[in-house]
């Protein structure tokens, strides 16, 4: 903020801006962390339901119990296909152009840092549930 003071040496009125300053970003950042943790619960109450019903729709069903890393890595290879971001294969015409001037045939795939969120995530459902950490 921005303030005016015709007294170089008079510096009250920028204190006080900046004492309510300060009081309303810690207010509104300790809004900000119980929102976020709300978010971060729900998002890890999301990924593990949807990992369960992922071993419930196995054939044979899997339970947690006999499930292995290599069906977590299966796990996260179904979430791929849910990506936002383009990967051109290397013979696509726009491989190395961050923005393509048309569109093309290659897939889209989970961004890494998503995938490392949800192996975040899963981990710590694990543990809540049972799971030795």
């Amino acid at each position: 903020m921005d303030t005016c003071n015709s007294n170089p040496n008079d510096t009250s009125t920028n204190n006080i801006t900046s004492f309510e300053g300060a009081s309303a970003s810690s207010s509104s950042s300790l809004a900000s962390t119980a929102a976020t943790t709300s978010h971060y619960e729900n998002q890890k109450r999301h990924d593990w339901n949807t990992f369960d019903q992922y071993l419930k729709n196995q054939r044979p069903p899997l339970s947690l119990s006999t499930c292995s890393g290599a069906h977590v890595l299966e796990f996260l290879r179904y979430l791929d296909q849910f990506g936002k971001t383009k990967v051109h294969t290397s013979i696509c015409p726009f491989y190395g152009y961050p923005y393509p001037r048309g569109p093309c045939p290659c897939p889209l795939r989970q961004a890494w840092g998503s995938l490392d969120t949800v192996i975040g995530r899963l981990r710590a459902a694990f543990v809540e549930n049972g799971g030795r950490p």
